[in-house]
């Protein structure tokens, strides 16, 4: 099976040496996200609900190409190709060690991802998507303070809209990066337990020593930011998870195309305006 990627150096990696028809075919779970190592900052939960699974498989996507990022230490001095081909050998190995079922490092520059109206990137996530027919998508939320990551968001909100009603996904969540969802009201939140294999947890995060050792502990902040989750949800209760991830429920947009995303995501903001206005007001006597 040859899928046809429009981007110069996109492939499918399967870590399993299945063929691409069967991994694709396993695929319950999907992430799609802006950048390598962005899954698996943000999607962890999805990784965890088909790690060791026969009856799940969890799908990744990286969109772009990896070029631009921040570089240090004994990556100081490489080049824009050489650090592309050093972060998809990275993703590459994270798509191994998490039993991913299938991998697409689909190498779009991020210029591109930001243009609305780029063919290209739009023709492979619908090419995606229609290969997949996941369950659960996870993508980025359009809360995030990272224009890529943003644009990612809608591009996929986009693709799933021109899917086929019967073969859209049952449940997509913008999860949270570059900015908490901390925010969120809780009853707004989706709140997913990521506590389990803490172990496997380091290990996908470490093997992106390009982005750590280059100077972003985002394996130290992502952990923290997971504990720092679970101890403050609740505040008259103990922790019953170690670790919580925040989510968008982003499906209202894939159910109903006339929603627009700046609007749903500002009623978000408006009802965690409106609690702190009522807990204000109440407890100044008002």
């Amino acid at each position: 099976m040859s899928l046809q990627l429009k981007a110069i150096g996109a492939e499918v990696f399967v870590p399993n040496n299945q063929s691409i028809p069967e991994a694709l075919k396993r695929t319950t779970h999907l992430g799609l996200c802006a950048h390598q190592d962005d899954l698996e900052f943000m999607a962890y939960h999805g990784i965890l609900e088909c790690f060791g699974r026969k009856d799940r498989g969890f799908t990744g996507v990286t969109v772009t190409n990896g070029s631009g990022s921040a570089r240090d230490s004994h990556y100081k001095d490489y080049t824009d190709e050489q650090m592309m081909e050093v972060r998809k050998l990275e993703q590459k190995k994270a798509a191994y060690v998490g039993e991913y079922a299938a991998h697409f490092l689909l190498n779009h520059p991020s210029k591109a991802v930001k243009d609305p109206k780029d063919p290209n990137v739009a023709a492979d996530l619908d090419l995606v998507l229609s290969h997949t027919k996941p369950e659960v998508v996870y993508t980025h939320n359009f809360a995030d303070k990272h224009d890529t990551h943003v644009a990612v968001a809608l591009r996929v909100i986009a693709a799933i809209r021109r899917m086929p009603k019967a073969d859209r996904p049952k449940k997509v969540i913008g999860c949270e990066v570059w900015r908490s969802l901390d925010w969120l009201c809780d009853s707004d939140k989706v709140v997913m337990a990521v506590d389990d294999h803490e172990n496997l947890a380091d290990a996908l995060m470490g093997v992106f020593d390009s982005q750590i050792c280059g100077g972003k502990r985002y394996d130290l902040a992502t952990r923290g930011r997971r504990l720092a989750n679970a101890t403050y949800f609740e505040s008259h209760a103990v922790d019953k998870s170690k670790a919580l991830a925040w989510g968008m429920d982003l499906t209202p947009l894939v159910n109903n195309e006339s929603v627009d995303p700046f609007d749903f995501t500002k009623s978000y903001i408006d009802r965690f305006a409106a609690e702190v206005k009522e807990r204000v007001s109440r407890l100044a006597g008002k």
